[in-house]
């Protein structure tokens, strides 16, 4: 039978080795809470009470990014984004975004490409390697290569989670972000609207070239498909209106010269992509529509 003494050590011992750390770990959290972030210290709460789902977008998981991009998608289609429905050119771009994904420096996501039916020269990526190509941006591309780059580039978009960083940013700008993270909803909503009107910082455009040309080159594509399409679009925005995929990205001529500057460096002799006859024939289908 145990003694009282026996007793008294275990019950001191269990307070010394559990209960008292717990405390000094919940003192420690909310000390930093309230000298941290004191105007939002205790925003978490009610988040919390009600329910709401919230997200740390410094560290969000692939996962999460994920879904937040699918639930971009479902927002983006409910709207003004109607796909082209063509099984063949869908397949097509597919097929292209998938060699370069496995070439990237994320490819472990899963990605989706969907081609936009719409005149317009643009493509975009969002959350979790959602991928959009716009059916005017495949009429003007003059081979595989080309069209290959723009693609590759979006795809280096979500390889530096820019998107995520423009949202961080404009939700500190906006008072949104809490000391819990950002209402779930409200993200979705933020980047909705980022992918739809606001153009990539310079920075991020660079970035995006030089992840793009690595995946690109890795994939065996041509590299002077990347320059041909953007020198064709740049010179043919002189005589026309600019082409939305110059217009939301800026300092297009200092982006050739730096990519320029890149390929002299890492040469390769592929000119894998540059059949332009082979590509009006993939795209035979929307070239008649």
């Amino acid at each position: 039978m145990m003694n009282r003494k026996s007793l008294s050590f275990n019950y001191n011992f269990f307070w010394r080795r559990y209960f008292y750390p717990l405390i000094s770990v919940l003192v420690a959290l909310s000390i930093c809470l309230s000298t941290a972030l004191p105007s939002q210290a205790l925003d978490w709460l009610p988040l919390l009470l009600r329910g709401v789902q919230v997200l740390q977008l410094s560290n969000i998981s692939d996962r999460q990014e994920a879904d937040i991009g699918k639930q971009i998608n479902q927002e983006l289609l409910s709207g003004d984004v109607r796909l082209y429905r063509d099984f063949e050119i869908n397949r097509y771009v597919e097929q292209i975004g998938r060699r370069l994904a496995a070439n990237s420096d994320r490819p472990n996501l899963k990605y989706t490409f969907q081609v936009v039916d719409s005149d317009s020269i643009n493509a975009f990526a969002t959350l979790g390697g959602y991928v959009y190509i716009h059916t005017g941006l495949l009429k003007a591309a003059a081979n595989e290569a080309e069209l290959a780059s723009v693609v590759a580039h979006e795809i280096g978009h979500i390889g530096g989670k820019h998107l995520i960083k423009q949202m961080r940013q404009k939700a500190i700008d906006e008072g949104l972000l809490t000391a819990a993270g950002l209402d779930r909803s409200t993200a979705v909503q933020l980047g909705v609207q980022l992918a739809r009107n606001l153009p990539r910082s310079r920075q991020m455009e660079f970035d995006a070239d030089q992840r793009g040309l690595k995946t690109f080159s890795r994939t065996g594509y041509a590299q002077s498909g990347m320059i041909s399409f953007m020198q064709k679009l740049l010179s043919s925005s002189s005589q026309r209106s600019v082409p939305t995929f110059l217009s939301t990205h800026p300092a297009t001529s200092d982006r050739i010269a730096v990519l320029k500057r890149t390929m002299n460096n890492q040469p390769t002799n592929s000119n894998d992509g540059l059949d332009s006859t082979a590509y009006q024939a993939s795209i035979r289908a929307l070239l008649k529509s």
